[in-house]
């Protein structure tokens, strides 16, 4: 009873948060009712009895990705009186697709029917005296191991494919070039300083200015108080 109670009650607060998440106009905000969403979610594993699912989907979900969009979301200065300007102008496009979708969808769930042995299918008997993480690896690791991995490759070529689809040179970066400050001459010298020697004895070295093309290069300057050198 009490397990049934608690069932309806995070599996209501869940719908809600997700339903949350897409109306929500602030972005934060959507991302808050995000995270509210996967701790109910973790909560229903346990229920479940797939504590290995639930404490992954917190510490890895919660932990890492929902807090990345929001900080993501925080730092980024969106303008979202700008994102709204073309609205009107796609939103024939979005609501046809959005028809074509449903329609889809539709068709689906009228002819989908329930395959003769589904029930007897839908759980798979757990060994005995192996609990549930033990028995989730085996799956993964043992029995779809090649399935897994190319998931994993798969994701793999996603992320490289993002960076590099999102990776900008720009023109107006400093970049340092180290061959190019090692090979100016005079850029380092070795000095022979005495023991308690202050600026007052050697003074203020400054590195030579490149002159313009066909010119001289300049001498290096020392400026002391005790006098120039």
């Amino acid at each position: 009873m009490i397990a049934a109670a608690a069932f309806y009650l995070f599996a209501a607060v869940l719908i809600a948060s997700a339903v949350m998440v897409v109306t929500s106009r602030n972005p934060v905000h959507s991302v808050l009712f995000l995270i509210l969403g996967f701790f109910n979610a973790a909560a229903l594993f346990l229920i479940a009895g797939a504590e290995f699912l639930a404490m992954i989907l917190v510490i890895v979900y919660v932990g890492a990705v929902a807090v990345l969009f929001l900080f993501v979301v925080m730092m980024l200065d969106v303008d979202f009186a700008q994102l709204r300007e073309g609205f009107q102008r796609y939103a024939p496009v979005g609501g046809v697709i959005g028809a074509i979708l449903l329609l889809e969808l539709v068709l689906i769930f009228g002819t989908w029917q329930f395959a003769a042995d589904a029930e007897g299918l839908r759980l798979a008997p757990m060994p005995e005296g192996v609990e549930n993480t033990r028995a989730l690896a085996r799956v993964l690791y043992t029995d779809h191991v090649w399935l897994f991995q190319i998931a994993g490759l798969i994701l793999l070529v996603a992320m490289i494919g993002a960076i590099v689809l999102t990776l900008r040179g720009k023109t107006t970066t400093k970049r340092q070039d180290i061959g190019r400050q090692i090979a100016r001459s005079g850029s380092v010298q070795l000095r022979q300083v005495p023991l308690g020697a202050g600026l007052g004895q050697i003074g203020i070295e400054r590195p030579p200015v490149e002159p313009p093309a066909g010119e001289k290069p300049k001498q290096v300057e020392h400026h002391g108080h005790g006098g120039h050198h």
